[in-house]
């Protein structure tokens, strides 16, 4: 807009809609206000005018159109002219761009209100989440400049809620129909699973195929940082964790989530992704009955799983003996996901966890089929 009262003309036509009901949804009043305020103006800048106040108030404003894309499940933003997009093929410059950095922080400091967070010079970063419309979630992370080097950063990552069935990854390619009937023996035995691989490699998405493989007369609670899991089967109970408020209070762990499951009479104890000290109070619940619980975690590799959970473990205070001599007897198996190079997400190894310390052995790959101990794994699931 070439109008050198832009900003100023924005704003007083906020001041405006905050004294006029219902106006923010009728572009005629809108309309209305715009020129009552701006005196001689051209049909095309009012136009402009209803576009920027519409990104300045709804949604996650001049992303819109980016989030639009099908697909999309990530986009970042570096800069006012550098705006990115995922949809599984890896990062694409998006056509969007910003007239400024001001703009980008604007769209950053709302988010991060609307996710009850503070963004402010005090406080240069901010995560939180959005529910939308149509059931999808928004992970958000800003970073203001400073801390850093150049311009505001804004980071959005699409949570779609898993609802995919087995027979529908069969279908897409995501596994084989030999293995698919392999994992329902797994989850028919009440044989406790760990679903890994890096971000984007379809863990909820398999998680949830496989809770809906489970008993309908059974109740599972599922404990998550953002309620993704929405496997198709009539008893799952949801917990979502949450962070402090602006005032610093209010915050309900995993962990908290944990052991409030422990009361609630599950039948499986499910954590969507498993991040932190909660690991400790998901092996004890394991190890004490609860057979047939599962959960996802970030690792690169089957032989990586060890390692990892003993990090994670070390946050709640357990020891690394400790936890080697629980792991081998809470985890029967564990899944690996891994994006193919033409962007398909399959199930890349199966393997099994045992012995003290705790080491992770492929029984099957996707490159080389069966390994050795396929046929005896195969066996104890018939």
């Amino acid at each position: 807009m070439n109008l050198p009262t832009g900003p100023a003309l924005i704003e007083r036509v906020q001041r405006r809609l905050v004294d006029t009901p219902g106006a923010t949804g009728n572009a005629a009043e809108l309309a209305r206000l715009i020129r009552e305020e701006a005196g001689v103006i051209s049909d095309v800048d009012v136009l402009d005018l209803l576009r920027r106040l519409r990104h300045d108030s709804t949604g996650v404003g001049l992303l819109e159109t980016v989030l639009a894309l099908e697909g999309v499940t990530d986009i970042v933003v570096n800069g006012p002219d550098q705006v990115w997009f995922d949809r599984g093929g890896g990062l694409e410059r998006a056509e969007a761009t910003f007239t400024d950095d001001a703009e980008v922080r604007q769209l950053a400091t709302r988010l991060a209100t609307a996710c009850g967070s503070r963004l402010d010079d005090a406080q240069p970063f901010a995560d939180g989440r959005l529910n939308r419309d149509d059931g999808s979630i928004i992970r958000i992370h800003a970073l203001l400049a400073p801390p850093s080097a150049g311009h505001t950063c804004l980071s959005l990552r699409v949570l779609r809620q898993a609802t995919t069935t087995l027979e529908q990854l069969v279908t897409w390619g995501t596994v084989s129909a030999e293995i698919a009937e392999l994992l329902r023996g797994v989850v028919r035995h009440r044989r406790a699973f760990l679903v890994v691989g890096g971000t984007g490699t379809g863990k909820t998405t398999l998680l949830a195929a496989l809770l809906a493989e489970v008993d309908h007369r059974e109740r599972i609670l599922c404990i998550e940082d953002t309620s993704e899991l929405q496997p198709r089967h009539p008893h799952v109970v949801n917990l979502v964790s949450r962070s402090r408020n602006i005032e610093g209070s209010g915050e309900i762990t995993m962990s908290d989530l944990l052991r409030q499951a422990l009361r609630m009479r599950p039948d499986r104890i499910v954590v969507g992704e498993i991040r932190g000290a909660e690991v400790v109070d998901l092996l004890a619940a394991l190890n004490t009955g609860h057979e047939g619980g599962a959960g996802t975690i970030h690792a690169n590799s089957l032989g990586e799983v060890p390692a990892r959970m003993e990090a994670l473990a070390a946050l709640g205070g357990m020891e690394r003996q400790a936890l080697h001599a629980q792991l081998a007897a809470a985890v029967d198996v564990v899944i690996v996901m891994r994006r193919a190079g033409d962007g398909r997400r399959i199930v890349h190894q199966l393997g099994l966890l045992s012995g003290n310390p705790a080491t992770a052995h492929p029984v099957w790959d996707s490159g080389h089929g069966p390994l050795p101990g396929f046929d005896e794994f195969r066996q104890a699931l018939s």
